[in-house]
């Protein structure tokens, strides 16, 4: 028996190391099968002002983003994403703090799951929470933050993964959903965006909240060298850093720098005309992106397309009492103004759905179309500008300016 003892003593005085030599084991071997730790950052600049700048690490299929944007106003963010092996997210949370908001406001924790064929949305501060739910049809699914260009990363790499896996020729399109995080945008549903890939790394994308085509360079593993907006109302330039940038420090300098001058000018304010003619009261509220330098006709702007004819949401425009515009007849009411420029002329259209994102854009519920007038700006107007120029107490003109072009449409009052 006391034999027994020793042994038993003997066998729990050496069981400790034994567990100690296989816990260390085991996990060496899980440090040697888990996914390396990328650590990375982007910085985005609008002619020499950065807009944004983010530190970002990646292990897997999460990613762990701490950002700060000026868009226009200061925005601080900590993202955390869980994605599926195809890329898309399966869930997401971000934190984000914007000092200049009211103070029940400034701090927001946004929390976003894919499950089946929706996406559940929880945005929450201190005077409450609100919950969306949006069907999703199936498809691929990423995050829309403008200047957040690390999401803009991963639609790009999940395009790549999904044209691989259906052995998609060079060219050919990626459709997907994307789902909008910040205040101004959440109360409109899915948005579609399209990634085309082409040879060499070189991407393309567009989606509902860019007017125009944005274009990406990617390596092999899906990893964003740069991105350019130069055909877009958003002429930024991106591009990746390799050491993460300290963005605390950034933000501060950021906020003191809001807090003596203000925000900084947004590229797409938005903006309302408002104009009497008669008895007749005329308002348009809409989007006003910059030129920046760009090329708008059959590039930013394509042609033969319809166009949002501004930026962001859909321009609504509002009559008080019935009116002929370019020869239509228009009750009084709400409508939205789109455009279609061709090269050897423009059309305005009048379509009675209002409310909507600018390429939500339904010809089935179209009031009307009319060829209008098309002739050169002097000088170049560097910011969209919608107005309404009364000629007497029943006529007026409705002009439209960007660039080099002025589109002007008659208005008779009845």
């Amino acid at each position: 028996m006391y034999k027994m003892n020793t042994q038993s003593q003997n066998i729990y005085e050496v069981k400790p190391a034994a567990i100690c030599f296989f816990l260390i084991a085991v996990v060496s071997l899980l440090s040697c099968n888990a996914p390396k730790v990328k650590r990375y950052g982007f910085l985005t600049m609008l002619g020499r002002d950065t807009i944004s700048i983010e530190s970002i690490s990646r292990q897997g299929n999460r990613l762990t983003s701490d950002e700060v944007d000026r868009f226009p106003g200061v925005e601080r963010r900590h993202t955390v994403v869980d994605l599926n092996d195809d890329g898309s997210i399966r869930h997401l949370v971000m934190i984000i703090h914007t000092p200049s908001e009211p103070s029940g406001q400034r701090d927001r924790k946004v929390v976003a799951d894919v499950v089946g064929n929706k996406v559940q949305l929880s945005k929450a501060d201190s005077t409450g929470t609100v919950n969306r739910d949006f069907p999703t049809g199936g498809s691929i699914v990423v995050a829309h933050v403008p200047q957040m260009y690390s999401l803009y990363e991963l639609y790009f790499a999940a395009a790549m993964k999904q044209a691989a896996a259906s052995k998609l020729a060079a060219g050919s399109p990626v459709q997907m959903r994307q789902f909008y995080i910040d205040r101004e945008f959440d109360r409109f549903p899915l948005g579609h965006a399209t990634v085309n890939r082409f040879d060499s790394g070189r991407m393309e994308i567009t989606h509902d909240w860019l007017a125009g085509t944005g274009e990406a360079m990617m390596d092999s593993a899906g990893n964003m060298l740069s991105y350019s907006g130069a055909r877009t109302t958003y002429d930024v330039q991106v591009k990746r850093l390799v050491t993460p940038p300290d963005i605390k420090d950034i933000a501060d300098r950021f906020e003191a720098r809001e807090t003596q001058g203000g925000r900084v000018r947004s590229l797409s304010v938005r903006d309302t005309t408002r104009a009497q003619i008669g008895n007749t009261v005329f308002t348009v509220d809409y989007g006003r992106p910059l030129l920046r330098g760009r090329t708008l006709l059959g590039d930013v702007i394509p042609y033969d397309y319809v166009w949002r004819t501004g930026a962001n949401a859909a321009t609504q425009f509002t009559t008080s009492t019935p009116i002929r515009l370019a020869g239509m007849q228009v009750p009084a009411g709400s409508y939205t103004l789109f455009t279609a420029p061709h090269t050897n002329g423009v059309d305005l259209i009048v379509n009675k759905q209002t409310g909507q994102w600018g390429t939500e854009y339904n010809g089935s519920l179209n009031l009307g179309k009319a060829r209008i007038t098309s002739e050169v700006a002097t000088p170049t107007v560097e910011e969209f500008t919608i107005s309404i120029i009364p000629g007497d107490n029943r006529h007026g003109t409705l002009v439209l300016e960007w660039g080099s072009f002025r589109w002007t449409a008659p208005i008779e009052v009845k």
